[in-house]
């Protein structure tokens, strides 16, 4: 009998369950749009029991759609959007607050204060993070702290915390497994790297108890196995990692300086470091590649909140098209922006300038500005966002970067990639699989379930779909980025 894996993939704005055969060739895919919900300026959340609905209802579909019963499936893979803080009572599993997602900038005159008392040295050498609102530390003690008796309770034991993975999972396994693995725990500004612990000293800091926490596995593990009665067997659940840690491993980075990109609602860069840690020297963040077998991979992420979600904005919120698909024809049709540069901080930038307090703008408009100058400007910014993390990355690295792999959404525009290629003046890789995050969990349930014995096999899978070369002059490409960054001077407030 032929084996499955069923990877579920919860993002920021859907959830997708795809099912993979043993050599990583997608099934089958089931897919739902999340909502998204702003209540003030800067707060993003979500309702975890409509994500976890969603799931457990997508991974009823797939199974159904690719016609397989759950005695087919040899283990299940979750990869999650990182950061989004959920706490939930242990008693009766409901969420005592909506999840606070990864944009979420509520907490950025807390995170200011921090910084301003001394203590981003003491975060930055123990996570590798900078003190910022996007890791969940902050959100989860603003939920302690905002919604009444959550402080108590969670200081009784009643509560639990944990990013999306967490809660996924402990809904299919009946509240029996609490876990988390080492990439998801590396974003909550809690976890120390070095030590693979939760540490007491952040801890205290941000006065977290300990009780609600989880307990961190290696990325390939055994999660537990699913409740009586959600299929028809119950299935172990193997993998887990954070949605660009999955990408990393979907797209077999697993050589020392190999550099993935990933393009959904926001664009994350990860470069693989290898078996020591490398503190960035410009605003970059030290995280955790993978985990497995006990042994730490680590890299350095460049981190743009808002890449595809400026294309969502452009469609739903200014409505200057109707499809996704529009955005490359509008672009191929635009010769030139004509000087105008949009700088989507729509939440605040992130690496390498690290100003929640930045907000968006388009600059350079003209009575002769038109829908094609600002929709292809919008593409752009995404190209420009990219080379602010590359050039940090490559003054950060021993050896120049020269070829960048891609995936996510953004990826199949064929404009934008070639853009990309032009302003990064490298060689721009797409592999035929592009839903490489939700590839990377199956590839994790493989190594779990002894098909697969080391990454090098799994590596010998990854094969290239389209490869972008840069053909643009040097006097223009420094031009138009020049251009940019002009623009995000002129968004900085926290200088």
């Amino acid at each position: 009998m032929v084996s499955y894996i069923l990877s579920i993939d919860q993002g920021t704005t859907s959830t997708r369950v795809i099912i993979f055969d043993p050599l990583g060739h997608p099934i089958t895919t089931a897919q739902k749009t999340m909502e998204q919900s702003f209540p003030k300026d800067g707060w993003v959340e979500h309702d975890p029991h409509e994500i976890w609905s969603t799931t457990l209802a997508l991974c009823q579909q797939a199974l159904k759609q690719a016609h397989l019963k759950g005695e087919s499936i040899i283990g299940i893979g979750i990869t999650n959007q990182r950061e989004t803080t959920i706490v939930w009572d242990k008693l009766t599993g409901k969420a005592i607050y909506p999840a606070i997602v990864w944009q979420d900038r509520r907490t950025a005159d807390y995170c200011q204060s921090l910084k301003e008392a001394g203590y981003e040295q003491q975060v930055l050498s123990k996570t590798g993070l900078l003190i910022d609102p996007y890791f969940s530390a902050t959100k989860l003690r603003w939920i302690l702290d905002n919604v009444p008796n959550a402080r108590t309770k969670a200081c009784k034991g009643e509560l639990l915390f944990g990013t999306v993975d967490s809660f996924l999972l402990w809904n299919l396994t009946g509240g029996q497994s609490h876990y988390t693995d080492a990439t998801n725990a590396a974003r909550t500004m809690l976890f120390n790297i070095h030590e693979q612990s939760w540490d007491n000293d952040l801890l205290a800091l941000f006065d977290i108890p300990e009780a609600l926490l989880p307990t961190v596995l290696d990325c390939a593990a055994e999660f537990g196995h699913t409740q009586n009665g959600m299929f028809d067997c119950q299935i172990p659940i193997l993998g887990i990692a954070g949605d660009q840690q999955s990408a990393l491993i979907g797209q077999a980075c697993f050589n020392e300086g190999m550099v993935k990109s990933t393009y959904g609602t926001g664009c994350f860069m990860i470069k693989n470091t290898g078996t020591e840690p490398v503190i960035s020297k410009n605003r970059l963040l030290t995280t955790i590649a993978y985990r497995l077998q006990g042994k730490t991979t680590y890299a350095l992420e460049g981190s743009i909140f808002v890449a595809g979600a400026t294309v969502q904005w452009l469609r739903d919120g200014l409505k200057l098209f109707a499809n996704t698909s529009d955005a490359e024809l509008i672009a191929e049709s635009t010769p030139d922006t004509r000087g105008v540069y949009l700088v989507p901080a729509f939440t605040g930038l992130g690496a390498p300038y690290w100003d929640p307090k930045a907000r968006g703008a388009i600059f350079g408009l003209t009575r002769d500005t038109g829908i094609q100058e600002i929709v292809t400007a919008g593409l752009e910014s995404v190209c420009y966002q990219t080379c602010d993390l590359l050039l940090a990355m490559q003054e950060d690295s021993a050896s120049p970067l020269t070829t960048l792999r891609v995936d996510g959404g953004m990826a199949i525009n064929n404009w934008l990639m070639q853009f990309l290629a032009d302003i990064l003046n490298i060689t721009v890789e797409r592999p035929v699989t592009n839903e490489t995050t939700a590839l990377g969990v199956a590839w994790l349930v493989t190594l779990q379930a002894n098909i697969y014995q080391s990454l090098d096999e799994i590596a010998s899978h990854w094969s290239l779909q389209r490869c972008f070369t840069p053909v643009i002059a040097e006097d223009k490409r420094q031009q138009l980025y020049n251009g940019w960054l002009k623009a995000v001077e002129r968004v900085c407030l926290t200088q």
